[in-house]
């Protein structure tokens, strides 16, 4: 499903942000990418949904190397990964129903499949009730769900969280990793980069752990 086989990024300013990465992740696994400020997680997740392109190495996702395909496929390779930022990116003007429904727009879906499938992605994150409700009326938790309904309404067979929970208090956090959890039972590949110790301790998933740019330790049923 993922695949990185020796990539690396410097930086114009010299900067090595990966060095000789590789790594494989399975359909359908759940998995923690760990490690301090700086050590590579952000970019190896930029890596994968093509908003930035290794220096030297592969980066293939379902045997596509995404590094290879052109500025107007990046789009339709986006369409199979659902992202979810710290920073929630939502549209502040527009409704949770609206947030949601804007990645499917872009696609030109139906108007009956569009309302079909955002209800659906609104009902797995618990926020049927809030539809209507603008960014600002939401709490974090809330926001972030709705971040995540938008990153799922396309069932895209991959989810990437960057720091999912890192503006967010201690249970709301617990609350948004079992919700990811809850997504990938529903056969979805989950990647997690985050440094929330008590998180990843408790979940006991896979861990790949990053140092200065390289993989330190890959660790089933792992701890931080």
């Amino acid at each position: 499903m993922i695949t990185l086989h020796k990539a690396s990024k410097i930086y114009p300013n010299g900067t090595k942000a990966l060095n000789n990465i590789s790594l494989h992740i399975s359909a359908e696994e759940f998995v923690f990418l760990v490690g301090s400020t700086a050590a590579g997680k952000s970019t190896l997740m930029k890596l994968l949904y093509r908003a930035d392109k290794p220096s030297s190495g592969k980066v293939l996702i379902d045997r596509i190397n995404v590094s290879q395909i052109t500025y107007k496929q990046i789009p339709y390779l986006r369409r199979n990964i659902g992202i979810v930022f710290q920073d929630f990116k939502l549209l502040p003007n527009r409704t949770t129903y609206e947030n949601v429904a804007f990645a499917l727009r872009v696609t030109g879906a139906s108007l009956f499949n569009l309302r079909r499938r955002v209800l659906n992605a609104l009902e797995v994150v618990g926020l049927q009730k809030k539809a209507a409700s603008m960014p600002r009326e939401l709490s974090g938790g809330e926001q972030q769900r709705a971040c995540i309904a938008r990153a799922i309404v396309n069932n895209p067979p991959i989810l990437l969280a960057d720091e999912p929970t890192g503006n967010l208090d201690p249970e709301t956090s617990w609350s948004i990793m079992q919700l990811l959890a809850k997504i990938n039972v529903r056969r979805t590949t989950v990647l997690v980069a985050t440094h929330d110790k008590e998180i990843v301790d408790g979940m006991r998933k896979r861990v790949v752990a990053l140092e200065n740019g390289q993989i330190v330790r890959d660790q089933q049923l792992g701890v931080y």
